[in-house]
This record gives structure tokens, C-alpha cells and sequence, in this order.
């Protein structure tokens, strides 16, 4: 009787470590099945294509675009992209504002929410527009469509030749790719290392 119990617990101690080693086994097998995911979307992340269709775009922006939701717009649109968006320049309503619209010439609506990256340069160096206190909301553009975004600069009436910049840098929010485009601003010369410019997101007050 004594060898019957001892051949049985034997038998229930064999199952139990079988069970504990397939166990093991598929937790492995899941975690290397994540790792692969995980990698495959990184690699993806890192091909994103430049802007190569815009003249005199660049790739990222020193202050670079930013946008405060995951960029995935209703009905399935999707960010919308550098290489996607036609730039232009017109003057705002008032003195001291310039508008940047942004037209999508895709084939999708797409959408935008945040603060775009802008950097405007000129002979004397290159400063980082600062963001305006106004909150950021999502805009759905069709195609064809276009939206915009403000910058608000200080009018040169000081009488002297003051700071020229020629030129504008923008990356549009949640982008890494930035478009240049010609644009004449003169503000005021002043001691502060960083000038009185500052950007709305896009889509304010339009």
C-alpha cells in the first residue's frame, strides 16, 4: 500500500512540473511575439517620407510642431501631413499679424490640432516663435480645403532699420517635417534674445 501512495504522488509531481514547463513555454513565445510588434512599429515610425514634392523643405525645426491629441481624426482621417499641405502667406486683420494657411491637396480629409514649430530666419540668425495662451482645438480639413495659423509680430516704428527675417520655417503639429516659405517681417531691435513673436494654433480665430 505504502509503494501505491508513493508511486501515485510521483505520477501527480511528474504532471505538475510538465505543466509548470508548457506554461513557461507560451509566456515565452507571447513575449517574443510582442517584441516583434513593438519593432516592426519602430522601423515604421523611422521611414516617415520627407516632404520632397515642397521646394526648400527641410527635415524637423528647432522648436518643431506640437499636438496635444494622438492626431487621429473622426471618421478614420489622419494627421495631416508636410508633404500633403500647400503654404502661403497673407496679411492679418490687424497690423502686426500674419496669417500661414494651410491647404491640404491630398485625396483625404485629414486633421490638425496644436501649436505648429516656426522659425523665422534672416541674415542677423533664426528665433523660435513662442506659443500664444490660447488652447489648441482638432480641425478637420477637407481636401481642397485649407485652414491657418496667426503669428504676431511688433511693427518697426522706431525709425531705425531694426531685425529682418526673409524667411519662415514651419512644421506643422505632430509632424518631424517642416516646409520653408519667403516671407519679409521687420520688428523692432532690441536687447532681448528672443523677440516679442508669438504663434497661434492652427485653427484659432479663423
Amino acid at each position: 500500500m505504502r509503494a501505491q501512495k508513493l508511486s501515485l504522488l510521483a505520477v501527480a509531481v511528474a504532471a505538475g512540473l510538465s505543466l509548470t514547463a508548457c506554461q513557461g513555454g507560451d509566456s515565452t513565445s507571447a513575449s517574443g511575439s510582442g517584441s516583434d510588434s513593438s519593432s516592426s512599429r519602430g522601423s515604421g515610425g523611422s521611414s516617415a517620407p520627407a516632404d520632397d514634392n515642397a521646394t526648400g523643405s527641410e527635415s524637423g525645426s528647432s522648436n518643431g510642431g506640437s499636438a496635444d491629441s494622438d492626431g487621429s481624426g473622426p471618421s478614420g482621417s489622419g494627421s495631416c501631413k508636410t508633404s500633403q499641405l500647400d503654404f502661403s502667406s497673407s496679411h492679418g486683420m490687424s497690423e502686426g499679424t500674419t496669417l500661414i494657411n494651410l491647404k491640404n491637396t491630398g485625396s483625404a480629409t485629414c486633421s490638425l490640432q496644436g501649436f505648429p514649430g516656426v522659425d523665422l530666419k534672416g541674415k542677423d540668425g533664426t528665433i523660435s516663435a513662442t506659443r500664444s495662451k490660447i488652447g489648441p482645438s482638432k480641425v478637420d480639413v477637407a481636401p481642397g480645403e485649407e485652414t491657418r495659423f496667426t503669428l504676431h509680430h511688433p511693427m518697426n516704428d522706431s525709425g531705425g532699420s531694426g531685425v529682418t527675417f526673409t524667411s519662415l520655417l514651419v512644421t506643422p503639429p505632430g509632424e518631424t517635417h517642416s516646409h520653408s516659405l519667403p516671407l519679409n517681417i521687420n520688428v523692432p531691435a532690441s536687447d532681448s534674445t528672443t523677440p516679442a513673436i508669438t504663434v497661434d494654433p492652427v485653427g484659432a480665430g479663423k
